[in-house]
């Protein structure tokens, strides 16, 4: 193990998720292998082929901000600013005058504010252009969550938010770990948020022929590695992390849930939505973060897999796991969480990476749920629905996007 620069520790969590509006509530209804899949409910989902998403359910903004503050966000930055608040609770961190400085956030998405961005524009076709909201400028824009985040906790570091596709939320926590690494900040307030289930969204991820339209069976829907797998279905929510530099988090007396040691981005330069047939970027962005972290395959306990259940991605994630790691590929547990949490686009590689810091924590690996038929060309341990303990010392999380995203991110359990 070596280390080019300063150690980055992750001591709090927050989240907004479609199986939980907290991390406990997530996590147990992960290793339960309950789904958060179900009918719409947001809107008549009738004139579309899919019919189902992975919806937050019982989210109340106003438990974490006046009223009249969430009136003036979008639905993806109150997701946002109530699983920030939940991380920097738990991170025990207060932002004061003599850390704002050097306290960033940087927050991950992909459609941005398409929900009132929609909204106006019905009210623009209708009433013109004077009536639209003075407020729509800045909530749709894709900072608009990170700056939210920044405002509410006085941090006045770097804000802003990382957009690549499914990757964003990986390359935000990728970017903290680098931006403390290198001494440009303590802290980073991470993460990534989505609110794009709504009709515009639906209709585009059909029309791409991306999403399952297994309506007969929603919960089951979701079906990575398996050879009936027909597309990702949609989810909303938010994950942040709290990461800050080892040295002032053991000063303040932070809970240290795990080290970052490995990030890696590419591209594979290939396609606006499919992924490179031979996995090469993939691939490459593997070995590039176990080479970074200074971790052998052989150390590796856990992979949560970009797992989305698209016929095209499995296949070419199976083939670049096992180029990556070789022959430890099939002693290496991966599962697959979208199977239950739905794919968060922007959000889904923050939430998938505290999957793993909870694995780290909690000594289980979640399953892969719905793979009753397992691909022919799908041929590693998948976890299949149940959960499994195990020891996990270190964990890597796998987020690949449209197009041509590769991201990486490992973590280890923390020993001192």
């Amino acid at each position: 193990m070596f280390y080019d620069g300063r150690r980055v520790v992750v001591t709090g969590m927050g989240v907004i998720s479609p199986v939980g509006l907290s991390v406990a509530e997530m996590w147990a209804s992960l290793i339960a292998g309950k789904s958060g899949i179900g009918y719409i409910t947001h809107f008549d989902p009738a004139p579309f082929e899919t019919k189902f998403a992975a919806e937050v359910k019982g989210f109340d903004p106003v438990a974490y901000i006046p009223r009249r503050e969430a009136h003036r966000m979008d639905r993806f930055t109150q997701f946002a600013v109530a699983a920030s608040l939940q991380a920097v609770e738990a991170a025990g961190l207060k932002v004061d005058d003599a850390g704002a400085e050097e306290t960033a956030v940087i927050i991950g998405n992909s459609v941005c504010g398409l929900l009132k961005v929609a909204e106006q524009i019905k009210v623009l076709e209708e009433a013109g252009p004077r009536r639209i909201s003075p407020i729509l400028a800045p909530t749709m824009t894709g900072d608009a969550a990170a700056v939210q985040v920044s405002l509410l906790l006085g941090a006045k570091g770097p804000n802003y938010s990382t957009s690549s596709a499914c990757s964003s939320s990986s390359d935000s926590i990728g970017q903290a770990y680098e931006m403390i690494r290198h001494g440009e900040a303590k802290v980073v307030i991470a993460g990534g948020t989505e609110a794009p289930i709504m009709p515009l969204c639906l209709a585009a991820f059909n029309a791409a022929r991306a999403l399952s339209t297994r309506n007969e069976d929603p919960q089951r829907a979701c079906r990575p590695f398996d050879a009936e797998r027909d597309g990702f279905v949609l989810g909303e929510g938010a994950a942040v992390l709290v990461l800050e530099e080892l040295g002032y988090a053991l000063e303040r007396g932070a809970p240290i849930l795990a080290e970052v040691i490995g990030y890696s981005a590419n591209s594979d330069a290939f396609h606006i939505t499919q992924p490179s047939p031979n996995g090469e970027g993939a691939t490459n962005a593997l070995k590039s973060a176990l080479k970074k972290a200074g971790v052998s395959p052989d150390e590796v306990d856990y992979i949560n897999a970009h797992g989305s259940a698209t016929v095209l991605n499995d296949g070419i994630e199976t083939k670049a796991i096992k180029s990556a790691f070789g022959e430890a590929a099939y002693r290496i547990p991966v599962s697959a969480t979208k199977s239950m949490t739905g794919h968060l686009l922007g959000a889904a590689g923050a939430i998938e990476a505290m999957v793993c810091l909870l694995a780290i924590a909690h000594g289980v690996i979640p399953p892969t749920m719905n793979l009753t038929h397992p691909a022919p060309e799908c041929d590693l341990d998948y976890v299949p629905n149940k959960a499994r303990p195990a020891q996990v010392k270190v964990a890597v999380s796998n987020s690949f996007g449209f197009g041509g995203h590769n991201s990486v991110l490992i973590f280890r359990q923390y020993s001192g």
